[in-house]
């Protein structure tokens, strides 16, 4: 199957993008799947919304059966030239200016942790001395 297999580019496979003639790439191999789009049992959207690119991961996430993988051996037209294919480029979330989630000033939380010790300390005291005396 692969040893004299015409090798398409990524331009050339997504010219194949229609209902009446529509190809996956699917791990390295061309798949012209136009007989298959009435048979599909997700329907022919999902396939035609896998053209034009490396289908690879959508098929693979779904789970296809070893039935469904037999299949696409009579659907096979061809190699794809691995350098046309774009690398996958990792997501790297847009720059975004700090935020400072802390409104109050550094002062009055300054102020708040010296006087909040004290305020209970002298509570502390003041029950103390008061239970002390009745």
């Amino acid at each position: 199957m692969a040893g004299d297999a015409k090798v398409y580019t990524l331009a050339e496979v997504s010219t194949h993008n229609s209902s009446k003639d529509c190809w996956l790439i699917i791990g390295g191999k061309v798949y012209d799947v136009t007989k298959f789009l009435e048979d599909h049992p997700g329907g022919d959207e999902v396939l035609l919304s896998s053209t034009g690119k490396d289908a690879t991961d959508d098929f693979e996430d779904v789970g296809h059966s070893t039935t469904a993988r037999a299949m696409m051996d009579e659907y096979y037209v061809g190699e794809i030239d691995g350098t046309t294919i774009p690398k996958k480029v990792a997501y790297t979330p847009p720059k975004q200016p700090h935020y400072n989630q802390d409104k109050t000033s550094e002062f009055v939380v300054k102020i708040l942790q010296f006087l909040v010790p004290l305020l209970i300390l002298g509570f502390a005291v003041g029950v103390r001395f008061y239970t002390k005396s009745a």
